[in-house]
């Protein structure tokens, strides 16, 4: 009531200003000038009075609504200027245009208006704001739902100080408007959760690489000064380090040690691989180590195990290096020197025995190789096929029905006259993938020889159809290796597989005498021999020699063998252009191929690898590097094939690029990308290991 009274000479204005107003119109009607002129001047008045009242009216109508309005910017503001943690509101550009105490303290330098978000932290605020995304993430990040929109968290540090922050878009806010964005402070949690990290215990297993014919082998004067001196090395290592050292054989030990001293036992790619190589055993000879290292175990035994895992991982990449085994995958160290090539040939009679009552339980055998299969891989796969369907005939009988079959693909192979030259001796072993996919039968034996790695094979349908499967490879131990396997028959210090293959046809006749292989299968087990030894020039041992002996003796005939690497005139042609095109870079040849397959004088597949065998004879040249484009269905993709004398190792420069190999001979293949930038790639590659 009291404002009604406070505003009721509006009422009144408005009341006398309606019948002034009809005063006048009266009079102007009947033409009364006189009483006209009295009355106007009260009109005047009066209508300057309500138009006055209303002016003052409105205006409080205003006012009282920004009251309401300023009263709650200001709750909104004092409850986030009131939150313990950090808040700032950027606006689209990214620029802080609001901030709370708590902001101010915690980030002093970038506490200032216009300031870019960025100053903290480089992670991008749409990122903060996915839309629509599936609460959760990995484990640096986490989701929030609000809503349809999903606000995701990250962990950022500043200035040694580490937060949680995330971002909000206000409910009345356009999603390019502005947004609110927050840290939590958790730098006490992650120290502590720092220290627990680098308080747990890791084991470390470290073996004497190919102990017996690097130590056992010697006197007993000299066994005892070398084994004194490696007990000191591995002894003084770790001392240090505050770390347990256990002797648990005559070639291993076992370390545990705290997970802080990680990084310093990985410094200079372990420094323990190089105190090992600087212990002579003999004139010729030094000890090398091969480590595992188990590291992000959450118990000492998972630790072990990831460490046990990781040693064979470095056994099997040919020893001298230091894998580690993490929940994420293995990392390796080292591995720059030759492996020691073993003396005994048990391993190959006990593996031959196996695989001969395997063949004997199972149905047929399939024998494949890798995609692009090539002398190595075709040979191997026709002596394993030779010296099973000779053993099913001696073992079985006349009536056997057991038969062996070499998985063979002449549109993507480069052996094709090796195949054709078994064909013509009246012995068709060879059978297409898509074939042996529709006959083989879940009884039935695969072995994979001259790879390990599941994505190279000739026909991964045939692989994911065999539940027994045996694998014979020399290749270096690759982390995406088969592992399900009754067999795994790897030897990274042979020289080829065809050399593997061989020591076991050896056995199979020391065993069964009567299985003695045909010349022509000598022949092709021969080629793959001298393929991969570069005619015995390169990682060529007493094994190989002995290997290629015994197939000599069985018939084997150098000059056929030496007929199978003949080129065309357009090949070599396309092998001396390559070569001349080379530059060299850190002792490095490295030459690019523009041309595609079909453009060349010839396959490209089989120029690139004589071409980088080539360039090796080059003065100061230690390894070689053919870049070429190939166009493998709708995706581009080149490839490179490497080669190296043994003083650079080129499976670990092909490793960086995702490839894969051995220490002399590797290659990669990269898909999406020109040859000149897989050139570069190259380059930072080489930069990397050397």
């Amino acid at each position: 009531m009291k404002n009604f009274y406070r505003d009721g000479g509006l009422i009144i204005s408005v009341c006398t200003l309606i019948l002034i107003s009809a005063v006048l119109a009266a009079s102007v009607y009947i033409h009364y000038t006189v009483f006209f002129w009295i009355t106007l001047p009260f009109l005047v008045l009066v209508v300057g009075f309500t138009l006055g009242k209303l002016f003052v009216v409105t205006n409080k109508t205003y006012q009282y609504f920004a009251y309401i309005a300023d009263r709650s910017e200001f709750v909104r503001g004092v409850s986030l200027s009131r939150l313990p943690i950090s808040v700032c509101i950027a606006d689209s550009s990214h620029r802080i245009v609001w901030f709370n105490d708590e902001f101010a303290s915690e980030f002093k330098s970038a506490a200032v208006y216009g300031n870019s978000f960025e100053l903290i932290t480089n992670i991008d605020i749409n990122y903060l704001l996915k839309q629509n995304a599936p609460v959760g993430g990995d484990s640096e990040s986490g989701a929030v739902a609000d809503g349809d929109r999903t606000n995701f968290t990250a962990r950022i540090e500043h200035e040694g100080r580490y937060y949680i922050t995330g971002a909000l878009i206000p409910p009345e806010a356009d999603a390019s408007d502005i947004f609110i964005v927050y840290f939590r402070n958790i730098t006490e949690e992650t120290m502590l959760e720092k220290k627990y990290r680098l308080s747990r215990h890791i084991v470390i297993l470290i073996l004497i690489d190919s102990y017996d014919e690097t130590v056992e082998r010697n006197s007993d004067s000299e066994k005892a000064r070398v084994i004194v001196e490696i007990d000191r090395v591995v002894g003084d290592f770790f001392k240090s380090m505050n770390g347990i050292v256990r002797k648990v054989g005559d070639d291993k030990y076992m370390v545990a040690v705290e997970s802080r001293y990680v990084d310093e036992i990985l410094s200079d790619k372990v420094k323990l691989l190089d105190k090992g190589r600087s212990i002579n055993v003999s004139e010729r000879m030094f000890a090398s180590f091969s480590i595992g290292i188990g590291d992000t175990g959450t118990t000492l035994k998972e630790s072990e195990d990831f460490a046990k895992q990781a040693l064979d991982m470095a056994q099997g990449r040919g020893g001298d290096q230091a894998a580690v085994k993490t929940d994420k995958g293995f990392e390796f160290y080292g591995g720059v020197s030759k492996g020691v090539e073993r003396q005994t040939k048990v391993k190959s009679r006990i593996i031959a025995n196996s695989v001969t009552d395997l063949a004997m339980r199972c149905g047929n055998v399939y024998i494949m190789g890798h995609r692009g299969s090539d002398m190595d891989s075709v040979g191997a796969a026709v002596g394993m096929c030779a010296a099973l369907r000779r053993l099913f005939l001696l073992l079985c009988g006349a009536g056997n029905t057991k038969r062996a079959f070499v998985v063979f693909d002449r549109n993507t192979s480069l052996s094709v006259p090796l195949a054709d030259r078994v064909i013509k001796s009246g012995e068709d072993m060879f059978i297409t993938p898509s074939k042996a996919v529709d006959n083989f039968d879940e009884e039935d034996l695969l072995i994979i020889v001259d790879t390990h790695n599941k994505n190279l094979l000739d026909d991964r349908d045939l692989y994911n159809t065999a539940k027994n499967v045996v694998v014979i490879d020399h290749h270096r131990k690759m982390v995406d290796y088969i592992d399900n396997t009754l067999i795994f028959h790897h030897e990274p210090y042979a020289s080829s597989a065809s050399e593997m293959v061989t020591e076991l046809v050896q056995s199979f006749e020391m065993m069964y005498p009567g299985s003695k292989l045909a010349a022509v299968h000598a022949d092709a087990l021969l080629a793959g021999i001298m393929l991969d030894t570069k005619s015995f020039t390169v990682k060529a041992g007493v094994h190989t020699f002995e290997a290629a002996a015994y197939l000599r003796k069985l018939g084997a005939e150098p000059q056929n063998v030496k007929a199978l690497f003949s080129n065309t005139f357009d090949s070599f042609r396309s092998t001396m252009q390559i070569a001349a095109s080379a530059k060299i870079y850190r002792r490095c040849a490295i030459a690019s191929a523009e041309q595609s397959v079909s453009n060349s004088g010839g396959d490209m597949r089989i120029i690139a690898p004589q071409a980088a065998d080539e360039l090796l004879k080059i003065k100061d040249v230690d390894a070689s590097f053919v870049l070429f484009r190939t166009n493998r269905g709708k995706e581009p993709e080149v490839s490179i094939s490497a080669r190296s004398l043994g003083i650079v190792n080129v499976q670990l420069v092909m490793e960086v690029l995702g490839g894969g190999g051995h220490q002399n001979m590797a290659g990669v293949q990269i898909k999406n990308m020109s040859v000149t930038d897989a050139e570069e790639l190259l380059i930072r590659a080489i930069d990397t290991i050397l």
